[in-house]
């Protein structure tokens, strides 16, 4: 019975540790993890991982470091701005903005917007000022700008290329062409995707130092793709297209061509 009584405190005190310290943390991948595994291990939804390391997709892979934190719905009471809230919530106007998938600083009552807590807030951002309260009054733009209410329940990921245009990085590379459909070719690239079966994927083969792995790029003249392969060849600036036609991946040759990491 006294062994039955320690192990029940011991579980208790646990459960009280465990409560007190949730906050934002850094996992790192490991082979084999999913999004909805670290999801459950994490007490987290899918949606949310996406939406706080920009992920356009669920695609992983081991060493990626995602940041995970405990979120809370607000709801918009009548009087209150995107500064106040950011401020209280020590996080910043941007990432309330990102978040929620908003393109205004208006904001109205009833607004639920979701709120990652415990995560690291800039000075520059937080001092932003909003520019409309939630009474629909302007305080300093005479400016009105349409209502975003609902768009905080959208289950996709945040674009990046609506909220980090800034932080997009383009960079010249030598780009030629291979094709899945080689002698001893298995078709599968390093994240998994089966190019076989999808020969209409745009995925590039790149150096994860310099473009990471699972990143979505814009390539001239070959359009929007996933950087989902490696190959023994591909270091520094220097990528491969993946062209389904093996004529066609001759014909493509060599270029230098200008890519831009979006995410």
């Amino acid at each position: 019975m006294l062994k039955k009584m320690i192990s029940i405190l011991a579980v208790t005190l646990l459960t009280v540790t465990v409560g007190a310290n949730v906050q934002a943390s850094t996992i790192t991948v490991q082979k084999g993890d999913t999004l909805w595994d670290l999801s459950q291990a994490n007490n987290t939804y899918v949606k949310n991982i996406k939406i706080l390391n920009n992920l356009t997709t669920d695609l992983i892979h081991p060493g990626d470091a995602l940041i995970v934190a405990p979120h809370k719905q607000y709801t918009v009471k009548q009087g209150d701005t995107l500064w106040d809230i950011a401020k209280n919530h020590q996080v910043t106007v941007s990432q309330i903005k990102e978040w929620n998938r908003l393109d205004t600083d208006l904001i109205h009552p009833g607004l639920n917007l979701l709120i990652f807590e415990s995560v690291k807030t800039t000075t520059t951002n937080i001092a932003e000022k909003p520019i409309q309260s939630a009474t629909g009054a302007p305080k300093e733009s005479t400016s009105v700008a349409p209502s975003t209410e609902g768009q905080n329940k959208s289950t996709s990921a945040v674009p990046t290329t609506s909220t980090n245009n800034t932080s997009s990085k383009v960079i010249t590379v030598k780009a030629t062409a291979y094709t899945a459909s080689c002698k001893g070719c298995s078709g599968i690239t390093a994240t998994g995707i089966n190019l076989i079966e999808n020969p209409n994927a745009k995925v590039i083969s790149v150096d994860p130092s310099v473009i990471p792995l699972g990143s979505k790029v814009y390539v001239e003249g070959y359009g929007e793709a996933i950087a989902g392969d490696t190959g023994g060849a591909i270091k520094g600036n220097k990528i491969d297209v993946f062209i389904p036609s093996k004529q066609d991946a001759i014909n493509f040759g060599v270029k230098q061509l200008k890519v831009t990491i979006l995410n």
